[in-house]
């Protein structure tokens, strides 16, 4: 056995000599071999050797941590040399997919791992991190990325009080150099936070999914927020379904004022000082036959101005919204976008920059540092009667706003659209010239319109009638020079009335002398399906989720084949009705509106420090638990087998039958296993094949780009890049297309058309 023996020192001296050799300080009483100097401890040979001592170098450098290596590459642009950048790529730790991975009887205790893919990008950030003299952590301002900054700390090993963490709301020079001028510890409110919506929405789906793997069919799923988003889209197609049509009409008379030419339009609005009442074609001919014979005057000229201030800058809901109306993207498209212009693009200027602030925010506020540039540029490019005397303030609709966040907005106001459109990928673009005008227009002058309402009297022996015009027309453009918001579709307008063109000249007592009456026959619309835009708005209305969830939301209850989008708007299918069905039955509170508006404030709270996460969780689970429990006694099966198709396959000649996988429906043999054909379910879109009657179906090319084909495809080879339509054209009665935003166009004849005219009902 070797000897150990060894002296503890007083003071500690160098190990090594200036040569870099282990000082020699004598031989061992012991055993006489030579004494070494190690720290406080004189060794010797017999202990480790000194010559293979390993030395620890002195830290150096600092590391800074993003999470994606776009972001990487702008962020060390900017922060230069000294610094080294790293991409985490989202998330290093994760709960275990293949269990529930929370301790229900250990405060609900996580269970988290590195996921194999992350290990080699742990790995290396542990050993940066051993050899750096300072830790920066810059994920992304919100909970998430204050989630990933204290799992990439726990994964790697790093201590905390090495570890710096920095916030910025857009990748610029000036906001990064605040943010590292201003470092702070990591906030475990906010972690706690993010943790808690994660075990949350995992003992919900954890728990329900399996219940409907057996009872209904394998892949589905059930989730806190989706399920309400669910429940939304299928109350409103029952809402539809139900809804019983009512007739009325509505009378208008042009009128041309005594001594003028222009005439105009006015609205019946009452008859003998009562609301008309006009419920049929009946009730409607002996008004217009008494009408007629009525001496016209007009009565009362109101003239007045009405201000229109423009629109607050985006959150992330008001994008997602305002994209889908003007631009027609998702909001997942919106999403991913919107994370290319945060993270930075090469502008020509020598590298990437960031060209939007933070893209998930439900706060209206903008920094006095943006709006004062806003301020210059409306300036210099309008003149001064375009800037409000003060910087305007907007009130955040959202009850649990972020305060401390800004809104979506251009990091720089001077890099206007058209400076980075040659830079810029089209989808890209036009969704940076929507946010840039947004803004700009928000930090403008109101719109000032001059008013006029008339009111014109008719009276006979039996009646007398009162009929109204309202008009108005620009005085002052203001922020109508750069944006104006796009119409709400789902707004109803027919009670308002209507603005129309009045002459100018127009008096009180001048005699109308009466053109002609048009009656017109209404009906009483049902509410109209949610689009992506509308159930956003229903969301954050209702205090469902928060700005980073609506498009994981909508894109979840499409996967999962709860919901189709039909011309732009959302309808339930069968599958997804049942599902809605059994879980408000069963798990009432999950899609209770109140009760998930609720949990997000209680999210909120431990946000805030004003709750304790692991009680939230408790007094959420108990109740659920039990929940679960019936329903894994009393839920009914539903599953119904796979559906045939009325197609033999190719292969064997069983029956084709459609199935789910991961990716949605799909077409297989019945004969599954044994027999392995499958081929791509398509979508039929209701109209006939010009060619040879076929079915006309949506397909995709490998690139993803949709087109339209017949089903009879390889005998039949028609296809076409525009939608067609159902209805025929009205002169030829060829197969009408959607050509664009406003017409459609017969692919015989080659007339165009209205599509207001045509197909008004798909028109947004």
């Amino acid at each position: 056995m070797k000897c150990k023996t060894k002296r503890e020192m007083k003071d500690p001296v160098a190990s090594f000599n200036a040569k870099g050799s282990p000082v020699t300080v004598g031989v061992c009483p012991e055993c006489g071999t030579k004494l070494f100097r190690m720290g406080r401890t004189d060794a010797h040979a017999g202990m480790t050797p000194p010559e293979k001592q390993k030395v620890e170098k002195p830290r150096e450098g600092k590391l800074v941590i993003v999470e994606s290596p776009a972001k990487a590459k702008t962020v060390g642009r900017f922060l230069g040399r000294g610094y080294t950048v790293r991409a985490s790529v989202g998330h290093v730790r994760d709960l275990l997919k293949s269990q529930l991975s929370v301790d229900v009887e250990n405060n609900f205790q996580p269970k988290y791992r590195v996921p194999n893919e992350k290990k080699e990008v742990v790995k290396e950030i542990k050993k940066l991190a051993k050899s750096a003299a300072e830790i920066y952590l810059a994920t992304d301002p919100d909970r998430e990325g204050e989630s990933i900054s204290w799992h990439l700390m726990e994964a790697a090993e790093i201590e905390p009080e090495r570890t710096k963490r920095v916030v910025f709301h857009e990748i610029t020079e000036p906001a990064i150099n605040e943010a590292f001028a201003h470092p702070r510890e990591i906030d475990m409110n906010l972690v706690n936070a993010q943790q808690a919506r994660r075990v949350l929405d995992r003992l919900v789906g954890y728990s329900i999914s399996p219940i409907l793997w057996e009872k209904v069919r394998s892949r589905l799923s059930a989730g806190r927020v989706q399920s309400v988003a669910l429940r939304l889209i299928v109350e409103r197609e029952r809402e539809i379904d139900a809804f019983v049509p009512v007739e009325y009409w509505s009378i208008h008379a042009e009128f041309k004022p005594e001594g003028l030419k222009q005439s105009f339009l006015a609205k019946l609005v009452k008859i003998d000082n009562n609301d008309p009442g006009l419920p049929n074609e009946e009730s409607v001919k002996p008004f217009l036959i008494d009408m007629e014979t009525a001496a016209y005057a007009i009565t009362k000229v109101k003239r007045g101005e009405r201000r229109r201030r423009p629109s607050a800058p985006f959150t992330t809901s008001t994008l997602q919204q305002e994209a889908s109306r003007k631009l027609g993207f998702t909001a997942k498209r919106t999403m991913a976008l919107a994370q290319g212009l945060y993270e930075g693009q090469d502008v020509g200027n020598g590298g990437t920059t960031g060209l939007i602030t933070y893209m998930r925010t439900d706060s209206t506020n903008v920094s006095t540092l943006a709006q004062n540039e806003a301020r210059e540029y409306v300036t210099g490019k309008y003149g001064a009667d375009y800037l409000p005397p003060e910087p305007p303030v907007y009130k955040t609709k959202s009850a649990g706003a972020q305060e401390a966040h800004e809104a979506i907005r251009p990091t720089s106001v001077m890099r206007d659209p058209e400076k980075v459109k040659p830079f810029l990928e089209p989808a890209m673009y036009k969704l940076y010239n929507l946010i840039w005008q947004r803004f700009v227009a928000s930090q403008m002058e109101a719109a000032v319109y001059d008013t006029l309402q008339v009111e014109v009297t008719g009276k006979t022996s039996a009646h007398e009638y009162l009929l109204r015009a309202s008009g108005s027309a620009v005085k002052f453009p203001g922020f109508l020079v750069v944006y104006e918001e796009a119409k709400n579709e789902d707004v109803k307008t027919e009670d308002e009335e209507e603005n129309v063109r009045i002459p100018a000249d127009v008096a009180e007592g001048q005699k109308q002398e009466l053109v002609r009456l048009i009656p017109e026959q209404h009906f009483t619309q049902p509410p109209p399906r949610f689009s992506e835009a509308s159930l956003v708005a229903a969301l954050e209305e209702n205090g469902i989720g928060r700005p980073s969830t609506y498009a994981p939301t909508l894109s979840t209850i499409q996967a999962r084949g709860y919901v189709e989008r039909i011309d732009k708007r959302l309808v339930p299918t069968e599958t997804g009705t049942l599902v809605n069905d059994l879980m408000i039955q069963y798990f009432s509170d999950v899609v209770d509106l109140s009760f998930t508006a609720r949990m997000e404030e209680d999210l909120d709270k431990i946000a805030e420090g004003q709750a304790h996460w692991a009680e939230v969780m408790q007094e959420f689970y108990t109740p659920f638990a039990a929940d679960v429990q019936k329903a894994q006694a009393d839920m009914p099966v539903v599953k119904s087998g796979p559906e045939p198709i009325g197609r033999a396959c190719p292969e064997c000649g069983r029956d084709l039958v459609i199935r789910y996988g991961r990716y949605g429906k799909f077409i297989s043999c019945s004969g599954f296993p044994t027999c392995r054909y499958t081929e791509p379910w398509l979508e039929k879109i209701g109209v006939s094949c010009p060619k040879d009657g076929g079915d006309l179906v949506e397909r995709k090319t490998r690139k993803g780009r949709v087109f339209y084909g017949c089903l009879n495809y390889p005998n039949c080879d028609f296809t076409s890049w525009k939608k067609p339509l159902a209805r025929p054209c009205p002169k030829c009665s060829g197969l009408l297309v959607i050509a664009n935003k406003r017409e459609a166009q017969c692919t015989q004849c080659q007339e165009s058309f209205l599509l207001e005219e045509v197909v008004p009902e798909i028109v947004e």
